[in-house]
């Protein structure tokens, strides 16, 4: 599928190099090429103003199937009459179908049209929620664990008296799973089955800890608690797509309210549910200990897996991870590569205290 992007100023949608000349030809690729929804309509500026253009420019740059959801009609009489017209050769049409057809050959369509019936109790079984459980441990990443090197907070202790759990992500699985989930932009709320965060703690501690959950405690509830220590769990909303662009990339208000709330008063492990990275810089020196947990889904076991112990931190940044988004863009090898956690960075528990990367850049990463 073709990006709605721009490459070098040219719409991927009408980027012929890039669809027919590298990909088709000199990587070989014999699948087919699809546009994204309504794709080709953004070739021209504004969007939609030249229909006939778009069409001719998006098929002869390579694209052999085009996302069409409302106006299908208007596409094949204008497809149609460029082909007719010879503005569009016969043999790119002949060449789309023969990619569509090779690849429906190939999937056994013709064979078998219908795909095989699979029982409803099949989805979402055992073996499938350990596995998903597993992905979410492995890929959780520790960027800090204790206010200095030598007291680390995490693993918590499953034998606390007393703990707090707060936060507008802590028990809400719709929150934890994000977009694309049961809907276009998820939602809030038990959107589907699964086990939040909260939910996963009670079922971690000992039955002799008394777990407290307020999703949006105030300094006194959190101060006046008696809590050992709070698993805070904030972060962004569900979105999908253009829904999710932000020009501040920072977690909800309610989140940092939260975060300053608790974590001023009480030793805290700060869980950040997140598609990206987001600002944390700011309330970084009075956090113990803070994980990013991206988007885990319906298994918050895998959470606890590790903030508990049972099994150790072992993901890395997968990219920078900025202080603050003037900094944006930001990546390796650029002259004043300067980020609060640097791409492969993660710490790890059960072994030696190092760092997983080569070095950092300041110190004030740490804490």
């Amino acid at each position: 599928m073709v990006s709605y992007s721009s490459f070098n100023g040219e719409k991927m949608h009408a980027n012929h190099f890039l669809i027919t000349r590298m990909l088709k030809t000199h990587l070989k690729f014999k699948g087919f090429v699809i546009s994204d929804w309504q794709g080709i309509d953004k070739i021209s500026t504004p969007p939609f103003s030249n229909y006939t253009y778009s069409v001719l420019t998006s098929i002869n740059a390579g694209i052999d199937m085009v996302m069409v959801p409302y106006d299908y009609v208007n596409f094949i009489n204008n497809l149609t009459t460029l082909v007719k017209t010879g503005y569009i050769q016969q043999n790119r049409i002949d060449d789309a179908v023969k990619r569509i057809l090779g690849v429906k050959f190939t999937a056994g369509l013709f064979d078998l049209p219908f795909s095989n019936s699979v029982p409803g109790s099949v989805l979402g079984e055992a073996s499938h929620r350990s596995l998903a459980r597993e992905a979410v441990r492995k890929s959780l990443v520790l960027l800090k664990n204790g206010k200095d090197l030598h007291s680390p907070l995490l693993p918590l202790s499953k034998t606390a008296p007393k703990i707090l759990v707060a936060g507008s992500h802590a028990n809400n699985l719709g929150y934890q799973a994000g977009g694309w989930t049961i809907t276009w932009q998820g939602g809030s709320g038990n959107t589907t089955i699964g086990t939040t965060i909260f939910q996963a703690i009670t079922g971690t501690v000992s039955a002799s800890t008394q777990v407290v959950y307020e999703e949006s405690p105030d300094v006194n509830f959190a101060k006046g608690g008696g809590f050992s220590y709070a698993i805070v769990v904030v972060g962004e909303p569900p979105y999908a797509e253009t829904f999710g662009d932000s020009t501040n990339l920072t977690i909800t208000s309610q989140g940092v309210q939260t975060i300053e709330n608790v974590c001023s008063t009480v030793k805290c492990v700060v869980v950040i549910i997140s598609g990206r990275p987001v600002v944390v810089e700011p309330y970084l020196p009075i956090i113990d200990a803070l994980v990013a947990a991206w988007l885990p889904g319906t298994e918050g076991q895998g959470v606890t897996d590790v903030i508990f112990g049972d099994y150790n931190f072992e993901g890395k940044l997968p990219r920078t991870w900025f202080r603050t988004v003037e900094q944006l863009p930001l990546n390796v090898g650029d002259k004043h590569y300067d980020p609060l956690f640097p791409y492969g960075f993660g710490l790890r528990t059960g072994v030696s205290r190092r760092l997983t990367t080569a070095k950092f850049t300041r110190s004030s990463s740490f804490h």
